[in-house]
């Protein structure tokens, strides 16, 4: 799945930006979580950029130590970045709490289930959060049916270049 973010051109990424501001500008949330990128991953910097300027704050994940919620910085344009644990940025600003989260991932299902990079850090962030999330990757990330565990959460909604997709079905067992 790594392998298949790598091969999607600039236009690819461009799309997907547009369809997740167009998405966020939908929602009420006026705190809006999104993530700093690391190598391979959707550059959602540009996205921060936007939705900066329609006046919406824009939020960043610390990564905390293992088996906890990731915190949330504010980031502004002019902020400086920390670099935080597994080679992840985030700014010096004060923590916040969104009212909406961005999530990445290496692949999901239609029943809006993804598996991530292993360290269950969404997971246990949404579960304490209780706030709308939308995941975010390309529609070649999409398979069949992602394994599950007691404590994943499905997303209602994913955005990917070729459009968004409700997940309301529940997973067959």
């Amino acid at each position: 799945m790594a392998e298949c973010r790598l091969a999607l051109s600039p236009a690819d990424e461009e799309r997907l930006r547009l369809l997740l501001l167009k998405e966020i500008l939908a929602q009420p949330a006026q705190r809006i979580a999104a993530v700093w990128p690391l190598a391979g991953e959707v550059d959602l910097r540009p996205l921060c950029h936007a939705v900066s300027e329609t006046g919406r704050q824009v939020l960043l994940p610390e990564t905390t130590p293992k088996g906890s919620p990731l915190v949330f910085r504010r980031w502004t344009p002019a902020c400086p970045m920390i670099a935080g644990r597994f080679g992840t940025s985030h700014p010096e600003g004060e923590i916040e709490v969104p009212d909406l989260v961005l999530v990445p991932f290496l692949a999901f299902d239609r029943f809006g289930y993804r598996l991530g990079y292993g360290g269950g850090y969404y997971d246990r962030t949404l579960a304490a959060l209780d706030v709308p999330a939308i995941g975010f990757g390309f529609a070649g990330q999409q398979v069949d049916s992602v394994p599950t565990g007691p404590y994943d959460i499905p997303l209602k909604t994913i955005v990917t270049e070729r459009g968004i997709i409700r997940a309301d079905l529940p997973k067959p067992l």
